[in-house]
C-alpha cells in the first residue's frame, strides 16, 4: 500500500513538474528575467514552508540539531540542485523550446550511468548498453531536423552544463533521503532556502527583476506553492520508499507530458522527426536505468 501511494504521487508531482515548463516559459515571454524568476519562484516556496518547519516541535528540533556535515549536505544539494540546475534550466528556456530543454534534462540517467562506468568500473547491462544506443540515436534524430541559430547555442550549452550538474544532485539527494535520517520537509526547506537565496542574489545583481506584473506574480505563486513547495516535499517522500530506477522511471515520463502541454499550451509544433527522437531518448533512458540483465528480462 505504501509503495502505491508513493509511486501515484510520484506520478502527481511529474504531472505537476510538466506544467511547471509551461508556466516558466510563459513568464519568460513576458519578460520575467530567468535567473531572477527562478530566485523569487524558491524563495516564496521557502517562505511558505517556514511556519510547517518553525511552528512544529519535531521538526523545529531536528532543524535545531542538525550536525555539521547535515549542513554541508543539504548546502551542497541547495548550490548544485536548485542553484545551478534549476538557474540553467530557466536561462535555457529563454533561448530554447521547451521539449529540446526536457530531451536534454532526461539525458541525466545517461551522465550517471556513463559515470559509474568510468570512474567506478560498473559494467552496463546489455539492456542499458542498448538504452544508450536508443538514446544517441534519438538525440541525433531529434537535431537532424532541428535548425539552431547562434542565440539558440548559447541556451544550448547552458542547458548541457544545467544536465551535469542535475546528474550530480541525483546522486546528493539520493545519499541525503536513503539514509532516512532526515525528514523530508527539513531536506527540502533547507536546501531550496540556499537555492533561492543564491539564485536571488545572483540574479538581482545581474538581471535585476524588471517590471513585476500580477499575471508575474500569480505565475511564481503557483510555482512556489503547488509545483515547488507541495511538489518536492512528495517526491522526497517518494523517494524514501522508491527504488532509484522506480523513480528515475518515473520522472522520465515528464518528457512525453511536457511536449503534449507545449504543443497546446505554447503551440510548439515537433515535426515526426522530433516526435520519433524525444521517443526514442525517453526509452532509452528507461532501458538505462534497468538493471537486469538481458537474459532476464524473458522471464519478467
Amino acid at each position: 500500500m505504501e509503495r502505491r501511494r508513493a509511486t501515484l504521487l510520484a506520478l502527481l508531482v511529474t504531472f505537476l513538474w510538466s506544467t511547471s515548463w509551461v508556466l516558466i516559459k510563459l513568464g519568460l515571454q513576458h519578460s520575467l528575467p530567468p535567473i531572477s524568476f527562478a530566485g523569487l519562484r524558491y524563495m516564496l516556496a521557502f517562505i511558505c514552508l517556514v511556519p510547517f518547519v518553525l511552528f512544529n516541535r519535531a521538526q523545529r528540533a531536528r532543524l535545531l540539531h542538525l550536525e555539521g556535515k547535515d549542513w554541508a549536505w543539504l548546502a551542497a544539494l541547495g548550490l548544485v540542485y536548485y542553484a545551478l540546475t534549476q538557474g540553467s534550466q530557466y536561462f535555457s528556456l529563454a533561448y530554447l523550446p521547451a521539449a529540446l530543454v526536457s530531451l536534454l534534462l532526461n539525458l541525466t540517467p545517461l551522465i550517471v550511468g556513463l559515470g559509474g562506468f568510468f570512474f567506478l568500473a560498473e559494467r552496463p547491462t546489455s539492456l542499458q548498453w542498448l538504452g544508450l544506443a536508443l538514446t544517441v540515436a534519438g538525440v541525433v534524430a531529434y537535431f537532424r531536423s532541428e535548425n539552431l541559430h547562434i542565440d539558440h547555442w548559447l541556451g544550448l550549452v547552458v542547458a548541457l552544463l544545467g544536465v551535469l550538474t542535475n546528474a550530480a544532485s541525483s546522486v546528493m539527494g539520493r545519499h541525503v533521503n536513503r539514509s532516512g535520517r532526515l525528514p523530508p520537509l527539513l531536506v527540502t526547506f533547507v536546501s531550496m532556502g540556499v537555492g533561492a537565496l543564491l539564485l536571488l542574489v545572483f540574479g538581482g545583481v545581474t538581471q535585476g527583476f524588471g517590471q513585476l506584473t500580477g499575471q508575474h506574480w500569480l505565475i511564481i505563486a503557483w510555482l512556489a506553492l503547488v509545483n515547488t513547495a507541495l511538489a518536492f516535499t512528495l517526491w522526497n517522500y517518494s523517494l524514501r520508499v522508491l527504488s532509484a530506477v522506480e523513480s528515475s522511471i518515473l520522472n522520465s515520463l515528464m518528457l512525453p507530458q511536457i511536449a503534449i502541454l507545449a504543443y497546446i499550451f505554447l503551440q510548439e509544433r515537433l515535426a515526426f522527426q522530433e516526435m520519433l527522437g524525444l521517443g526514442l531518448v525517453c526509452l532509452g533512458v528507461i532501458l538505462v536505468q534497468v538493471r537486469v540483465p538481458l537474459s532476464n528480462t524473458r522471464r519478467l
